[in-house]
């Protein structure tokens, strides 16, 4: 390694450390109470649950701010399965590169990460259950604490089978990236991916905060937010320099290597390849949330009977509307920035250069899936049982084929 990456490096984790954030997340987590935020919106309001379609047009002033504070707690949620993964991969991918003289720097950089994203986690957990039980009586967005070998999307386009597959391919991609520094190193392409979609919407997440007219006594939530993206830039620097600089100090990758490092790209895609409207910037399986759809629909926050929240949900998910477009425009955002990242790495396979199963996604192949599956939950009693982190496949919707090497 030379000594001017070093010196990035270098100055990357002394700067992290020097504007760490851990401690006010955890004072922000521990302070937070649903009561005092409960009048509050957290987030810019175009980042709402079902923003811009037939509900948000008819929701009251209450039922919008609802919405706002569940986007949060959906988003959120979702960042924590994410962080989970990253937590075990930045220990693998650190025993495989602490081999090498003059990679503690790395080592050191990848601790301190981790012990970020430990904060994250409990933060984001704390406001989600103690949101999420007043409101509804129970879970909808938030899950029990989970391990990293699980979906790394927490609504998604599965089943148990795959489910599964993607435990192995996991555990697998985990014994074998501790001691390979390529795959140690390439790990952090993927996960460069996943945070750059991520910055795309939390650095629009915590403008709230930034732009808040009392910043002291703004929502706890919207701080917690704007604490986190600080902290995610920095972890932002270090996946770029890993993946694009630091793998340049290393033997150029055999096929094998390549291959699982293409697989793993091709993975990502596969969990990006869909758009929500339910949920703007994650990348969910409408299919998969309609029994949380639903249940909101029928709580005391909306109160619809059977046919009127059925007759919503139609309305919301098969037809065009500014919410729909908004999420598409995020995906295309998404995928841009995906294609100049990976621009530079030569052993990237063309399909995974230019997203190729991201670009399938479109507005019209959208409204044909939730058609049909939308008519198939409606078939079989959908609504009638009580929501659960899963997923629903659409009848007769193709499935993209899976990858052998995990999604991490």
């Amino acid at each position: 390694m030379d000594n001017t990456l070093q010196r990035r490096l270098d100055i990357n984790y002394r700067r992290n450390q020097k504007q760490d954030h851990t401690a006010l997340l955890d004072e922000a987590g521990q302070a937070f109470s649903y009561d005092a935020c409960q009048d509050s919106v957290w987030n810019p309001e175009t980042f709402s649950l079902l923003y811009g379609t037939p509900l948000w047009h008819q929701a009251s002033a209450y039922q919008r701010t609802v919405l706002n504070q569940l986007y949060w707690v959906a988003y959120y949620s979702q960042i924590i399965s994410a962080e989970i993964a990253t937590i075990f991969f930045n220990q693998t991918s650190a025993a495989a590169l602490y081999a090498h003289d003059g990679f503690r720097t790395i080592c050191d950089m990848l601790d301190l990460e981790s012990s970020q994203e430990r904060a994250h986690i409990s933060a984001f957990r704390s406001v989600a259950e103690q949101t999420e039980q007043p409101l509804l009586g129970q879970r909808l967005f938030s899950y029990p604490m989970r391990g990293p070998f699980t979906e790394t999307m927490i609504v998604a386009d599965t089943n148990s089978l795959k489910r599964r597959w993607k435990q192995i391919q996991l555990q697998a991609f985990g014994l074998i990236s501790a001691c390979n520094s390529f795959l140690a190193c390439q790990y952090f392409t993927v996960r460069g991916l996943r945070t750059l979609n991520g910055k795309l919407v939390q650095h629009q997440l915590s403008r709230y905060y930034q732009t808040h007219p009392d910043p002291e006594h703004a929502p706890v939530p919207s701080k917690i937010s704007f604490y986190h993206f600080m902290d995610e830039s920095f972890h932002f620097t270090s996946s770029t320099l890993l993946s694009h600089e630091v793998i340049q100090c290393l033997p150029k990758p055999t096929r094998f290597e390549a291959l699982v490092a293409n697989l793993g790209i091709r993975g990502c895609q596969q969990d990006h390849q869909h758009f929500s409207v339910v949920v703007n910037g994650i990348f969910w399986h409408d299919p998969a949330l309609y029994g949380k759809v639903y249940h909101l629909l029928r709580s005391p926050i909306f109160a619809m009977d059977d046919a009127d929240a059925k007759q919503m949900m139609q309305a919301c998910f098969t037809a065009e509307s500014e919410g729909l477009h908004r999420s598409y425009k995020t995906h295309q955002d998404a995928m841009a920035s995906y294609q100049a990242y990976l621009e530079p790495l030569d052993y990237v396979w063309s399909s995974n250069r230019t997203m190729a199963i991201m670009q399938t996604a479109s507005i019209e192949r959208y409204l044909q899936i939730q058609r049909r599956a939308l008519g198939r939950f409606f078939q079989v009693g959908g609504g009638s049982a009580q929501p659960t982190i899963g997923s629903v496949q659409p009848a007769n919707d193709p499935v993209q084929p899976t990858s052998s090497i995990p999604n991490y």
